[in-house]
């Protein structure tokens, strides 16, 4: 184990695969469902999961490896499965900023994981994404009269369920363990504290222009 490093808070250090190997002794050895849970195409199993869920994370890295990870959502479905091996995200109107979109482009590889509310397991799929703009693609994912610009195109490589355990010590579905609304972050607030020196602007300023893109640029 290395000590810590120079004005890091973190000690003793696993730094190298040797000590990974050692750290077997400590967190023991998979189970053998985990070991062979990973499929490699979109079995009946995984269309119906991505059929019901409505929200999902889109995680990227470019090529320095700085990673990203997207929230993306919309009704049940919106995802879709093109075949066995492939499925496609509709980029909906979000805020510009286009991380995902920069990072595949220099950093093909990405990592997918499948929500669905009430539902402690997930879906994990990795794989290699793409920018798609075929128009057929596009108009087959219209909600309200408006087709998506472009879409995530994915190519599976490995699909799995992780485990329900971090949603039940986290109770993420359970009502009686959330925040009351009053407790709950400001965040009109913090974001105009956060960019403040570099754009003056009010909470109250920042609260109308999120509700204004909340209520006419959903799509």
């Amino acid at each position: 184990m290395n000590e810590k490093k120079e004005n890091s808070p973190f000690r003793d250090l696993v730094a190298s695969w040797s000590e990974f190997e050692a750290l077997r002794s400590i967190l023991g050895e998979p189970s053998p469902l985990a070991l062979h849970k990973t499929v490699r195409t979109l079995d009946a199993h995984c269309r119906r999961f991505i059929a019901l869920s409505p929200f999902l994370v889109l995680s990227t890295a470019n090529e320095q490896g700085l990673c990203d990870a997207s929230p993306r959502g919309d009704a049940p479905g919106f995802v879709s499965v093109l075949d066995d091996r492939h499925l496609a995200i509709p980029e909906r109107p979000g805020n510009r900023r286009m991380d995902s979109i920069r990072n595949i482009l220099g950093n093909p590889h990405i990592g997918l994981l499948f929500m669905i509310p009430g539902l402690g397991e997930t879906l994990r799929i990795n794989g290699k994404a793409c920018i798609v703009r075929d128009p057929e693609l596009l108009e087959s994912m219209s909600v309200q009269g408006r087709a998506p610009m472009l879409a995530i195109g994915v190519e599976v490589e490995e699909i799995f369920v992780h485990c329900a355990k971090a949603f039940r010590r986290s109770k993420l579905w359970e009502p009686d363990s959330w925040h009351e609304h009053d407790e709950l972050p400001a965040i009109s607030r913090m974001l105009a504290d956060q960019v403040k020196g570099r754009l003056e602007v009010s909470a109250e300023q920042v609260d109308g222009l999120l509700q204004e893109s909340y209520t006419k640029r959903m799509y």
